[in-house]
């Protein structure tokens, strides 16, 4: 059984210290023992001070490694990572590089380090978010829609190369990044940037494209065809992967997710898969009961309304509710009872309701209990 490794010890911190505590103490150790330091390098130890700052400096991890130990991530203990340690990949990275990913800026306090891996690196082109607001139907039912972006693609006239008579950087020599020095009152620094000259790509050419500006990558108008599925909901996305921004040097394209606004109804209101609608009734509708008409997503169908019906009193229409695709399962419809009270009466109408009203209404045991506290 493996030994457990003390990953705070290891970083010479406590187990209170914040997250900037862990990023300073690495910062600190990784300067020290980087193998480019040849003073005082020291591969294995880089390795161990590297590895305790991948745990340690993600919360997630770090509660895994409270709790179970080092064995959690090599494979020999519980907690989630048995397939084996994975963080970031500091094997073959340079001092600079290491320190601007982890802080935002490469420092090698003095001592020469490696140059970042220069040349024409793939990367995975933007993605983008997009809103389309949609009427209750189209979110019901389901549509095709069509809407337009700016979006980055790859140059047709040079192909995506950013120029003809390619050549080697005349300035980094082809390493894509530079080296600047500079003195300050702790002595010595160096950091390490892109190269002004190629942009990183350690090329340049003799002839540069006119059409991308030497970029390989240029900004249009595309109109993008989308398939909206029945069921889509106020606030849902939906992720259209390999339809954003080309990525530099032919990398792959990025996602656009669709965030999708449903406009309100006039007469349903939805939750979930379930929709609700209001069933007016008139006072004698509610009081001798009726077959009344209910609209439903799913077509009119005719309700039993029952005699004594109350307001807001609630009907199930079982399956009557919104398909959603991407479940395969149908909601229902309710039906709420709205009784509306007429505010014009004609003399007729009048007289037969004070008619009505001498006839025994209150003997609802509602009428008894407020009653008795009003004699």
């Amino acid at each position: 059984m493996a030994s457990n490794k003390d990953y705070y010890e290891t970083l010479g911190i406590d187990k209170n210290a914040t997250t900037q505590d862990v990023k300073s103490a690495f910062r600190k150790l990784a300067k020290k023992y980087h193998p480019d330091n040849k003073e005082t390098g020291d591969e294995a130890k880089f390795k161990e001070i590297s590895e305790a700052y991948q745990v340690l400096s993600d919360e997630q991890k770090r509660k895994t490694y409270d709790q179970f130990g080092s064995g959690a991530f090599d494979g020999t203990g519980p907690g989630g990572y048995g397939g084996g340690f994975q963080g970031f990949d500091f094997s073959d990275m340079g001092l600079d590089e290491i320190l601007s990913q982890v802080f935002g800026g490469g420092f090698s306090g003095g001592f020469g380090g490696r140059s970042s891996r220069g040349g024409r690196r793939q990367t995975r082109g933007a993605d983008m978010e997009v809103n389309i607001t949609i009427p209750f139907e189209d979110a019901v039912y389901g549509t095709e829609k069509s809407f337009e972006v700016n979006i980055k693609d790859t140059c047709d006239v040079c192909s995506g190369k950013g120029g003809t008579g390619e050549k080697t950087c005349s300035t980094c020599g082809g390493a894509g990044r530079v080296i600047e020095q500079r003195q300050s009152l702790f002595g010595m620094f160096q950091s390490e940037m892109p190269c002004p000259n190629c942009g990183g790509a350690g090329v340049e050419f003799t002839n540069k494209c006119q059409n991308c500006g030497g970029d390989g990558i240029v900004k249009h108008k595309r109109t993008i065809k989308l398939r909206v599925p029945r069921g889509v909901e106020d606030g849902d996305t939906m992720r259209m992967p390999g339809k954003s921004n080309v990525g530099a040097y032919g990398g792959p394209r990025g996602d656009i997710y669709i965030n999708f606004r449903v406009k309100e109804h006039e007469i349903y209101q939805r939750d979930g898969r379930d929709v609700y609608v209001k069933i007016p009734l008139t006072i004698t509708e509610a009081i001798l009961g009726c077959k009344k008409d209910v609209p439903t997503v799913q077509g009119t169908i005719i309700a039993e309304i029952p005699a004594g019906t109350q307001n807001g009193d609630k009907f199930k229409f079982k399956g009557k509710g919104v398909d959603d695709e991407k479940t395969g399962r149908k909601g229902d419809a309710y039906g709420i009872a709205s009784i509306i009270i007429p505010s014009k009466l004609d003399r007729k109408q009048k007289e037969l309701i004070k008619e009505l009203d001498n006839t025994t209404l209150d003997n609802s045991n509602e009428f008894k209990v407020y009653n008795k506290y009003t004699n």
